[in-house]
């Protein structure tokens, strides 16, 4: 009798086992999959929407999808909020545009949230949308409309978007264009689209700074290297269930807040949390190199420490990562000598050399995306090609960002 029990039980707990891999291997790759991201923040003042303007406001934005789907999903974020935020509806519809706020009315569609109309979101959460029957192509452009009634006490959003938001009084959620609205190339509240995909789909997170983020891509354009990225592996047949999912943030730091989270405070948020996740790309570090000497030189001990705990910050994000069965990619830190902000002297760059060694040696990353390489000018490997550079001498320019987005191997995503 003890033997059939022991059985028994056995084979309970290894049913249950198996379940469990089974539903963690679908969360990592299954049905369900992130098109489209933005790491959320607290927007700076300047940033942030004017409060008379979100009394009884009509908001809506264009985000760039990945992949496509037959059916998809809507992130409403509240993570920086101090207080509950109450939509009174949110819609769906394929803009005209990428460049304008009209729609093809016969494309909108109401989303719900366990089967209402309205959402209240509260503080410091996520909420995400009922799913709907909506085919989206890969590549596609997709309008979120939101109508909100009053404005919040703090407010969450994307400041980066590269992206032409509306912003309007009056419930307009379904209007087919928004003629006398506020233009902001901002992104507020939206956090994600998730698209129900083929079984072997995944997702592929970019976490970065504002090189990630797409300072000095055009607006409206969806020329940032992710965006890049995403186009190369829709033209492989091989690669095109994966999608990317650009967290990249402007100021980001490994180690430090800037403007948003540390790098190392936005790996659940950001990285873990996010649908479908089998890789990720780290592209940090060139702010924590920049700022320690901008308002002037410190001595060598205090760049020796600094490598290491970066060195330190990214073990931490490769640690957690493969604890969930997520690939890391490391790639090296872009030249920036010739910054006017940075003012990076020959100190800081022989920190940016230790980083990238440290990168590049085998064992630390699964595999690793050479950007110092690609972008540097032979003659002066610590500067950007000037064919490159947008001007700053710190990001690259639309040409510098395709030439990222092209360099990335395939590859790294077929296995």
């Amino acid at each position: 009798m003890k033997t059939i029990l022991r059985i028994v039980i056995f084979i309970t707990l290894y049913t249950s086992f198996t379940a469990i891999g089974a539903a963690k291997s679908k969360a990592v790759g299954g049905d369900w999959v992130g098109s489209w991201a933005a790491s959320q923040q607290i927007p700076e003042p300047h940033n942030a929407l004017n409060p008379n303007d979100l009394r009884d406001a009509t908001l809506r934005q264009i985000v760039h999808l990945t992949v496509g789907g037959t059916t998809l999903r809507v992130h409403i974020s509240n993570a920086f909020g101090i207080m509950p935020m109450h939509f009174t509806s949110v819609h769906i519809a394929r803009p005209l545009s990428p460049a304008e706020a009209k729609i093809d009315v016969a494309t909108d569609k109401a989303l719900t949230f366990a089967g209402n109309p309205d959402v209240i979101v509260p503080a410091g959460a996520e909420y995400i949308s009922d799913s709907i029957a909506y085919p989206v192509t890969a590549l596609s452009d997709l309008a979120i409309t939101l109508h909100l009634d009053a404005p919040p006490e703090q407010q969450t959003g994307h400041p980066g978007s590269r992206t032409t938001s509306y912003l309007q009084h009056g419930d307009l959620v379904s209007a087919a264009d928004l003629p006398d609205a506020k233009k902001v190339e901002h992104w507020y509240w939206i956090a994600g689209v998730d698209v129900n995909a083929a079984k072997d789909s995944a997702a592929i997170v970019v976490l970065g700074d504002s090189i990630t983020d797409g300072h000095g891509a055009t607006t409206n354009g969806n020329d940032r290297w992710p965006d890049v990225l995403a186009k190369k592996l829709q033209a492989n047949s091989k690669t095109k269930n994966l999608s990317v999912l650009n967290h990249g943030i402007g100021g980001n730091h490994l180690l430090t807040d800037g403007l948003g989270p540390s790098a190392l405070a936005r790996v659940d948020r950001d990285i873990l949390a996010q649908t479908g996740v089998r890789y990720v790309i780290v592209l940090e570090g060139v702010n924590d190199l920049g700022k320690i000497s901008r308002e002037g030189e410190v001595p060598k001990v205090e760049h020796d420490v600094l490598v290491q705990q970066m060195i330190g910050a990214y073990k931490q994000i490769i640690l957690q990562a493969h604890t969930h069965g997520i690939k890391v990619y490391g790639a090296t830190i872009l030249p920036y000598v010739g910054s006017d902000y940075y003012h990076p002297a020959p100190a800081n760059e022989a920190d940016r050399i230790a980083v990238n060694q440290w990168i590049r040696e085998p064992g630390h990353v699964d595999a690793v995306i050479d950007f110092d390489k690609l972008t540097a000018d032979p003659a002066h490997p610590d500067r950007l090609l000037p064919a490159y550079d947008s001007g700053d001498h710190l990001h690259p320019g639309p040409a510098g960002y395709k030439a990222m987005g092209e360099g990335v191997p395939v590859n790294l995503f077929l296995h």
